[in-house]
């Protein structure tokens, strides 16, 4: 094994730890052609047949074929585009499909390398004009440029975009950038050098100790030492180990691991090889939830391209090593994104938490050795392989290294996903990448780490964000979602939506949780509702702490986390609510009431013919009132109101 190595075309002098884009890995003494007559004939102890011609395009069209970008017509634009191009005769053109290039926002998405040209919003109708203008003439189609929601102006480039500015992509590094169903361009990109060295230049516990070194935590959650728990399941005795990556992403608004699977799957692949060299398993099993089909049909092509490659199966790169992956799609239940439960559904029973200890290092799938890391973290893997745990280690704050995928929803200018260092503030994400609050309407908090996360207020908006720090402020890190609320959120209201998914997705299978998030959201709907009642508060906390203390798995532990950080910092609107039968926000609609101010009433009738249920009077251009005994509350008036004299009071 000491001399497989990276051999690129003699003309270039380059290295295994700077390869040129023609690289192939293969036997040899040193730097050869990759076309000469001596390389060709040891062809069979190549990493596969990778096309490494020199005569490759040299501009290429990039087309996001992400779940949301097809959902908004990638699809037609790509065939259009494929079409359009070679109608045109353009030559040295590549047009390719990508993963999600994360600017959800702005799909389709399509990127002209390699300028880095950056067009959003692009329909079939577009390419033509794409074709004609940037292709043939070299000019910019000006209209389909990012136009930055602060500033107004409009960026050519990718590079120059403030969405992108603020990234420190590594997990999404090739998300965007490469065909996901080629693993030929994955290989070209960089892809199997952390396997390659690792197989190469370590034994099983010096990987353990790079990823110790590394300072890499859980990225699924609860943020455990990922190189710790690779060590328990090493140490620990069994004739057969297993290795499972977590991909049931089940939290509302969440999508990161969805893209890095649709996206740049063998970087998962690649991950969980290393771990199973490190920790002694021969057998892996990634978990998807089956509403991602896009996610479970890319990942088994590249599980068919690894093991036709030899990446996957016996003997990989005449190591020694063995290891084979598979496939099990999860039926939707939220609860098994909790470790135990995922198991349980992976042995083919009702996914429900195990009462641990044992923990799955000694006892977990078939009651042996299981190593269970989530999709991001694996993907962080080869990584720290290749350029080492220290230098991994000296990127993020002291105890969160590395960087961290974040889902940026809610009532932001950009959505979509960011990748971002530990310690980064929350103000960073929101205001620059997320490019502040839509609408013109002003902050008010944002939900980090889903379901099972808290609400932070304005003031911590330069809080880090780091493991530690939110965890202080009482929320945490979860999987990685943020949702962004703005002045017409209600928290009580959010809390109770957030309640309801746990409550639903509770197994029932203990007491805390199962009575517990019941009882708790009866209390959030009375109190949404108009029959909240003294002492209500006080329950809340109580019952929202007991069910954090008993509950058997971490499901239940989390769940009263929205309901402790809303009474933390917006308690002013539990109390609003219960003492004086009033939503500040304005949401929840048996404690609102609309109204019309006069001095902004225009008489135009905009809101009455609209009326659904005839609750306004008034003149043609007199001031018009609404009847609150005949008024459901709809909205249709101040929605239509052009003068904003609609209000909710």
């Amino acid at each position: 094994m000491d001399n497989l190595m990276v051999a690129c075309c003699s003309k270039c002098n380059h290295s295994l730890s700077n390869p040129c884009k023609d690289y192939i890995l293969c036997r040899t003494e040193g730097p050869i052609c990759h076309d000469s007559k001596e390389c060709k004939e040891k062809r069979e102890t190549f990493i596969g047949k990778v096309d490494l011609a020199e005569d490759k395009p040299h501009r290429r069209v990039l087309i996001c074929a992400g779940t949301g970008c097809i959902s908004s017509g990638s699809k037609d634009v790509h065939s259009e585009m494929l079409a359009a191009v070679e109608n045109a005769g353009i030559e040295d053109c590549e047009v390719t499909i990508t993963g999600c290039h994360g600017f959800c926002e702005q799909g389709p998405i399509v990127i002209i390398e390699p300028e880095g040209i950056f067009y959003g919003g692009v329909s079939a109708d577009d390419v033509e004009e794409i074709v004609e203008k940037q292709l043939k003439d070299g000019e910019i189609v000006e209209r389909l440029l990012f136009t930055e929601p602060n500033s107004g102006e409009k960026d050519k480039y990718y590079r120059d975009i403030m969405f992108y500015k603020k990234q420190e992509r590594t997990v999404l590094k090739n998300c965007g950038h490469i065909n996901p169903e080629k693993i030929e361009e994955y290989i070209i990109a960089g892809g199997y050098r952390g396997l390659l060295r690792t197989l190469c230049d370590f034994k099983a516990l010096e990987v353990i100790e790079q990823v110790k070194t590394s300072g890499l935590r859980g990225r699924g959650g609860a943020g455990f030492p990922t190189g710790l728990k690779w060590q328990f399941t090493a140490q620990a005795e069994g004739d057969q180990k297993y290795v499972v990556c977590n991909a049931d992403e089940g939290d509302p608004g969440a999508f990161m691991d969805r893209s890095v699977l649709e996206g740049n799957p063998h970087a998962v692949i690649e991950g969980m090889l290393i771990a199973g060299y490190a920790v002694g398993a021969s057998e892996g099993y990634v978990y998807v939830r089956a509403e991602y089909p896009l996610a479970i049909k890319r990942l088994q092509k590249a599980i068919t391209q690894a093991e036709q490659f030899g990446i996957l199966g016996d003997n990989i790169l005449d190591s020694g090593f063995s290891f084979r992956l598979k496939i099990k799609a999860g039926a939707g239940a939220f609860v098994c994104g909790e470790e135990t439960a995922l198991l349980n559904s992976i042995e083919g029973e009702r996914g429900m938490p195990r009462v641990r200890p044992p923990f799955p290092a000694n006892k977990g799938l078939w009651q042996k050795p299981t190593l269970l890391n989530n999709v991001e973290t694996y993907a962080n893997v080869p990584i720290i392989m290749e350029k080492g745990g220290e230098w991994y280690a000296s990127r993020g704050t002291e105890k969160s290294k590395g960087t961290k995928v974040f889902a940026l929803t809610g009532k932001v200018n950009n959505t979509g996903l960011a990748e971002v260092p530990m310690g980064i503030s929350m103000r960073e994400i929101i205001f620059d990448i997320g490019g502040g609050i839509n609408n013109g309407k002003k902050f008010k908090a944002v939900q980090i780490g889903g379901p099972s996360g808290g609400c932070l207020p304005e003031d911590k908006l330069d809080l880090p964000v780091d493991y530690d720090s939110l965890i202080s402020a009482g929320a945490m890190m979860g999987s990685g979602g943020l949702v962004v609320m703005d002045e017409t959120t209600c928290m009580v209201d959010l809390a109770r939506f957030f309640l309801t998914f746990t409550q639903n997705e509770s197994c029932g299978k203990c007491t805390p949780c199962r009575e517990g998030t019941k009882r708790m959201l009866e209390i959030l709907t009375r109190i949404t509702e108009g029959e909240g009642q003294e002492g209500d508060i006080e329950t809340l906390e109580r019952m929202a702490k007991s069910v954090k203390n008993t509950s058997l798995c971490g499901l239940g532990q989390t769940a009263p986390n929205p309901i402790l950080s809303t009474l933390r910092y917006f308690r002013d609107e539990y109390e609003a609510h219960i003492k004086k039968k009033w939503c500040p926000a304005g949401v929840c609609t048996a404690l609102t009431t609309f109204k019309i101010d006069p001095e902004k009433c225009t008489g135009c009738r905009r809101c009455a013919k609209n009326c659904p249920v005839e609750a306004i009077k008034g003149e043609v251009k007199g001031i018009h009132e609404i009847d609150p005994e005949i008024c459901t509350k709809c909205g249709t008036c101040m929605e239509k109101c052009k003068f904003e004299a609609v209000y909710k009071g």
